[in-house]
């Protein structure tokens, strides 16, 4: 049985170049909501931001790692397809992986890097219900001017803990997006949050 495949980017090489502009913003801009306008719906419950990063940014050789409720079939035949990327079951594996929430332990297992090649880190987008309407943190690091107050919210309590000891890897260290809807937020791992 064949299940019908979602559409992507309407005009791959422009939507692609605008959708790029703006996940650009957000992490030169760290803890600014960054709106990406005409980001396609993907399938299942993937956000258009989550969908517009991944087409923007993954391809075959960057493996991607789904959290269990959003590995499902639609999904991976749509990443495949439309972004190129393999889909792994392991973490370390992975250069980008999707979850929900950030609960547990959000970061154990990813690769973060090594002082020689702090690039070989993953990159991790992590789907919340608004990028407003949480608990209030404040963001200081390089890309804010002084300091930010950010309320993601869906987070769970020992959430800011793991952050503050990815932080404390720096070079090393995992990178996060925050995707609600169209928007999203960048957290790269230089930057440290005081709950």
């Amino acid at each position: 049985m064949t299940s019908l495949l979602a559409p992507g980017l309407a005009d791959p090489p422009h939507d692609a170049q605008r959708l790029f502009r703006g996940v650009l913003d957000a992490f030169t801009h760290p803890g600014r909501i960054v709106e990406l306008p005409d980001a396609p719906t993907g399938p299942g419950t993937l956000s258009p931001a989550t969908v517009a990063f991944l087409l923007t940014l993954a391809d075959r050789e960057t493996p991607l790692w789904l959290e269990a409720g959003l590995d499902k079939q639609e999904v991976r035949d749509f990443l495949r397809f439309h972004a190129g990327s393999p889909i792994v079951h392991a973490r370390e594996a992975a250069t980008f992986a999707v979850m929900i929430g950030g609960g547990g332990d959000p970061f154990a297992g990813f690769a973060i890097g090594t002082d020689t090649y702090p690039d070989r880190a993953a990159t991790l987008v992590i789907e919340v219900p608004s990028l407003e309407d949480g608990p209030s943190c404040t963001w200081r690091g390089p890309g804010i001017d002084g300091e930010t107050r950010v309320a993601i919210a869906g987070l769970g309590s020992r959430f800011w803990p793991a952050w503050a000891a990815n932080h404390a890897l720096f070079p090393c260290g995992v990178d996060l997006v925050f995707a609600s809807g169209s928007r999203l937020v960048s957290l790269p791992r230089s930057v440290a949050v005081e709950a």
